[in-house]
């Protein structure tokens, strides 16, 4: 059991590693602020990446993502990937001919979030963008793309292979040889970039989607494009693959961390305002096919800090957008730096679902019903 080294108040919703508990960090008080960059910079030290986007007026300006680093002589980005090399931006992985990156095999219906909504794991969408005219494409895979590098530090990440990835900077491959694989193997319906997350490396996902799915079309063959991402994406680039997407059957889905601000900084280190500005600006694309939905979202309850405002504030604000977008909790269990943390109760699991459903929308589930406790 933690305590918050503001208010002092002590429970096991509070994380030992951030010691600061979810009022304090709404609150915005300029300790709050201390503490979490305090955290976040120890956190980041440990893969040797910056604690903060750079800021630094006048210098170079990446527009990969929607971090928009500002990076001064001879230093990197957030993401570990652009550089500052005698004035000009530098990238050698993450552009359209390499990636940080290793892709495997994935079995019909999938773990992915979407599965219950996707043509991947209904009959939706058959015979245009699924295989199947009843339930989930048995007998058919996913390329699981998983990129080693992110926009967000979250404290409580389940999928940290990206730290290694982005600090050694293994797990290359070459544009040519990832649409290759993919193509090579006739039973992949579909391809996922998740990780990590895909904006750092939106050249290299842009244009491996580009090329897979001009060939699928010259040999009237199935293959969505889908991406799990924090939505923390540059406009141009999100607009690009959006359209690829969109097209090819396949989704995006937004992994809304937080309504509040300072909760969204302090758990995952950056701004939310990007991903929701995003969010609702794609809601042009979901209206163009009705279904499989194009947009999906979920949230995390992150013991503590996630609460029922936070969850009612979210799916207000994407009732308002399509009530019938697909919403998804999901419950948590410890990782990363949040090992202290708790499981989340049934309880409240389902008081957050109802929450959402009270607001309007029509898809909500709850995902990982069994670390419930």
């Amino acid at each position: 059991m933690a305590k918050c080294l503001i208010c002092q108040k002590e429970e096991r919703g509070i994380s030992d590693f951030l010691k600061v508990c979810k009022d304090c960090i709404k609150g915005g008080s300029e300790r709050a602020r201390e503490l979490i960059l305090q955290a976040h910079s120890k956190a980041r030290e440990r893969i040797g990446l910056p604690a903060m986007p750079p800021k630094e007026p006048r210098d170079v300006k990446c527009n990969f993502c929607g971090n928009e680093c500002q990076i001064g002589e001879g230093k990197i980005g957030y993401c570990g990937l652009s550089k500052n090399v005698n004035g000009k931006l530098v990238r050698e992985i993450g552009t359209s001919e390499i990636g940080l990156v290793y892709g495997y095999r994935d079995p019909h219906p999938t773990n992915c979030v979407a599965a219950p909504f996707c043509a991947g794991g209904t009959e939706v969408g058959y015979p245009k963008y699924s295989k199947s005219a009843q339930g989930p494409e048995y007998g058919y895979l996913n390329a699981s793309l998983f990129l080693g590098t992110c926009c967000f530090h979250c404290l409580y990440c389940q999928n940290t292979d990206w730290h290694r990835m982005i600090h050694k900077k293994k797990e290359l491959m070459k544009t040519e040889e990832l649409v290759d694989w993919m193509l090579s193997e006739e039973r992949f319906t579909c391809m996922c970039w998740f990780g990590g997350t895909p904006e750092p490396q939106i050249p290299f996902v842009y244009e491996v989607s580009r090329r897979v799915r001009e060939e699928a079309k010259k040999q009237n063959r199935i293959f969505r494009v889908c991406l799990e991402s924090n939505g923390n994406f540059s406009w141009p680039w999100l607009e690009k693959i959006a359209e690829i997407s969109l097209e090819s059957g396949g989704g995006i889905k937004f992994d809304l961390k937080a309504w509040n601000e300072n909760l969204n900084i302090a758990l995952s280190g950056i701004s939310n305002k990007k991903a929701f500005e995003n969010f609702e600006r794609l809601i042009e694309y979901h209206k163009k096919r009705k279904e499989p939905p194009f947009l999906r979202a979920a949230t995390l309850l992150v013991p503590g800090y996630i609460d029922e405002e936070e969850i009612k504030n979210i799916s207000s604000f994407i009732a308002k957008l399509d009530p019938t977008i697909p919403y998804s909790l999901l419950a948590f269990y410890p990782c990363y730096l949040f090992l202290d943390l708790p499981l989340i109760s049934r309880e409240f699991a389902f008081r957050c679902l109802k929450i959402a459903q009270e607001a309007g929308l029509k898809r909500v589930r709850i995902g990982n019903l069994h670390l419930l406790r």
